[in-house]
């Protein structure tokens, strides 16, 4: 197809039905993707795990437990800009070029802007979340000790609450930065392009989002040393998924 001037672009990119089994899939195709470039792959997948290991250090010598879980809960806004690179590293053997460390950081600088905007859109939603659960506070039981069914309420309640903006980051992110590798369309549109899609494909989708906590639960349990393949395969994977899902062939390809 034809480039299109901005001015006569659709606002969301069109979006594909897809199989419940879909995500199986793409989790195979990452897996193919990783084979075929373990060195950088495997380079950015220890990037991860480096940096988590960071973060995790950090916050067991100078805070507490509590702060270590709403660290590693703030994980779904980090991972997906963290895949940019098995993104690109996906898009150049789609187009049968040799992927490299060079190449994937030359294409992370290049949607630097895009990446800002998009954290900004997750920032918001992150900064909502934490005021939301600052809210739910006031709702804890009064009683010394508390009874165990107002627990149960409260931890209910904001668990509901939690979901409400997990899924919203989720629907966010699936495909938009995908969007930004593959073709030159903006944070807005590839934001809204992605959440279309997650709603068209609920049950599909729902699939993948335990498919992706069942990656980043493995990486965790060994330690973060299994994130180092975990989250490669998921990056991936993703990309594929995007293909898929998302008829995008309207704006300019990236070079």
């Amino acid at each position: 197809m034809s480039e299109s001037p901005a001015d006569e672009l659709p606002f969301v990119a069109p979006c594909r039905d897809l199989a419940p089994g879909a995500p199986l899939r793409w989790i195979a195709l990452g897996w193919c993707d990783l084979r075929a470039a373990p060195g950088t792959s495997l380079a950015f997948g220890a990037a991860i795990v480096l940096l988590s290991a960071i973060v995790t250090g950090i916050t067991l010598r100078f805070g507490t437990g509590w702060t270590l879980l709403v660290l590693l809960s703030g994980f779904v806004f980090v991972a997906p800009v963290l895949g940019i690179a098995f993104y690109t590293i996906s898009a150049q053997l789609a187009r049968g070029t040799r992927p490299s460390i060079a190449s994937a950081i030359a294409a992370g600088n290049r949607h630097l802007a895009d990446s800002l905007v998009y954290s900004l859109i997750l920032m918001v939603i992150c900064l909502l979340w934490v005021r939301a659960g600052s809210a739910v506070q006031i709702f804890f039981p009064d009683d010394v000790p508390p009874k165990q069914v107002d627990l149960v309420i409260f931890f209910a309640v904001g668990s509901a609450i939690g979901s409400v903006f997990a899924l919203a980051a989720f629907a966010a992110s699936a495909f938009s930065l995908p969007m930004f590798v593959d073709r030159r369309s903006d944070a807005v549109t590839a934001v809204v392009t992605s959440i279309n899609a997650v709603l068209r494909n609920r049950r599909t989708m729902a699939i993948w989002a335990v498919l992706v906590v069942l990656a980043v639960a493995i990486g965790f349990a060994t330690g973060l040393v299994g994130l180092a393949v975990t989250m490669p395969v998921i990056g991936h994977a993703t990309w594929h998924g995007y293909r898929e899902a998302i008829d995008a062939s309207a704006w300019p390809a990236q070079d």
